[in-house]
């Protein structure tokens, strides 16, 4: 799973990050407004953890300008604005739910857990791309009547490209949620593990699902 935290405190930052990891979350993180909102556009996250107090562009500002925009991502705030009447503008501006700080870590994570859940039931737990089969939840992925075991990378990517079946991703789109904007450019990793999911959803089938599209990047598709 992948989150993304806005927080302008770097201390605050930096723990939020680290224990997330721990938890083996995909951690993206920015520290104002503006950039939380290039974020948004660019990488599709499961939750985001975002203050309301923010440079450039606070929390409620930002939450109404990518609803506005269709963005459906969970939010939960995290603040230290403890009014009933913050409570109330945060909710409706757009969050899925509210924390006020100081806050207890497995709180956090449980309430987490459940914007998750609801997450998946709004896109629900099965993706399909002709007789492919893709389980959210239990991470398991069927080619006909073959399940077909994937490494975790593997299964991101092939999430993400599910997700996205019939568009033409880039190599920099399919990095950019699989990998922690963080972590370091590598030109070739994203073609490497194409071709790892290729021997093994495709390599053995009649129907190749998996498209290169010269000069610009992957598409996973149906043509049968």
């Amino acid at each position: 799973m992948r989150i993304l935290i806005i927080e302008d405190e770097p201390d605050m930052r930096q723990l939020l990050s680290e224990r997330m990891q721990m938890e083996q979350f995909i951690t993206d993180s920015c520290s104002d407004g503006l950039s939380a909102y290039e974020y948004f556009k660019m990488v599709e996250y499961d939750v985001v953890i975002m203050d309301v107090m923010l440079p450039s562009m606070d929390g409620f500002t930002l939450l109404k300008k990518i609803r506005r925009e269709g963005i459906t991502t969970p939010v939960l705030l995290l603040t230290a604005m403890s009014e009933p009447d913050d409570i109330v503008r945060g909710l409706d501006a757009g969050a899925d739910d509210y924390l006020i700080k100081p806050f207890d870590f497995n709180v956090l994570l449980a309430r987490m857990r459940a914007l998750m859940r609801r997450s998946v039931g709004v896109h629900d737990d099965m993706y399909t791309c002709g007789d492919l089969r893709l389980y959210v939840k239990e991470q398991k992925v069927f080619r006909g009547a073959d399940e077909i075991r994937l490494s975790g990378k593997e299964f991101q990517i092939l999430l993400f490209m599910i997700r996205n079946q019939n568009i033409v991703l880039t190599r920099d789109q399919i990095q950019s949620n699989v990998w922690s904007t963080d972590g370091g450019r590598d030109s070739n990793v994203v073609d490497v593990y194409i071709r790892y999911l290729r021997r093994k959803i495709d390599d053995d089938y009649e129907v190749k699902l998996i498209q290169t599209i010269r000069g610009v990047g992957y598409r996973l598709l149906w043509t049968e």
